[in-house]
């Protein structure tokens, strides 16, 4: 392999573990457009069935292709591990050798052995995170059974950097409220993306040299 060779493969594998994993999958969090629904002929004089109709008890609650609803973001979790483990073992061997014969020359010490092993080891693990805000999204797709899945991002510019809060999930719609917003802790395989970029975002990450290296090093 040339010298020109390595030196792209090295590149390559710097950036990919430069790159966060968030950013190696695209999802497409853009708000979704409701479709043009096709032609309908008047079937009454007062209920047209190509205006959008909606029960009394949907009210204005989300719930076709492009409605948009609040997430409440009440995310908290807490996580503790502690684990200790104790082994002890002690073992001995002793011969008498004979007073006479080829073996009498042996010191009655000579076969005795004894042996102590003992382990003692803990470990303790704690986590804990909290994230709390609302991010309205959009329904991007409703299937056979009334579920909705939404997707939707929130970007907030700051002097020095910017801030991404990406959501997307599926939602019943039993539980969107009468304000039309739902429970974080509500959206079924949530997949929620605080991140953000700009100067304190980039002070507070390795370099990527420094990054590839960690992924290498055995210690």
């Amino acid at each position: 392999m040339s010298t020109r060779t390595s030196k792209t493969a090295l590149a390559i594998a710097a950036l990919l573990a430069a790159m966060p994993a968030a950013a190696r999958e695209r999802v497409d969090y853009g708000p979704t457009v409701p479709t043009e629904r096709p032609h309908v002929p008047a079937n009454g004089a007062i209920f047209q069935a190509s205006t959008g109709f909606a029960a009394l008890h949907e009210g204005n609650r989300a719930h076709r292709v492009g409605d948009s609803l609040t997430i409440l973001l009440v995310e908290r979790m807490l996580a503790e591990k502690e684990a200790a483990s104790n082994t002890a073992r002690d073992g001995n061997i002793g011969l008498t050798p004979p007073v006479s014969g080829p073996f009498s020359f042996l010191s009655p010490n000579a076969l005795k052995a004894s042996g102590t092993q003992s382990f003692d080891g803990k470990g303790t693990a704690e986590q804990s995170n909290r994230l709390s805000g609302e991010v309205s999204v959009t329904v991007a797709e409703v299937y056979p059974n009334g579920t909705m899945l939404v997707r939707g991002q929130k970007q907030v510019t700051l002097n020095r950097g910017d801030e991404y809060v990406q959501i997307s999930g599926l939602v019943r719609p039993a539980d969107v409220d009468f304000n039309n917003r739902v429970l974080s802790t509500r959206v079924a395989d949530a997949r929620i993306t605080y991140t953000g970029r700009g100067d304190i975002h980039r002070a507070s990450r390795q370099g990527w040299l420094q990054r590839f290296f960690s992924m290498l090093s055995p210690f």
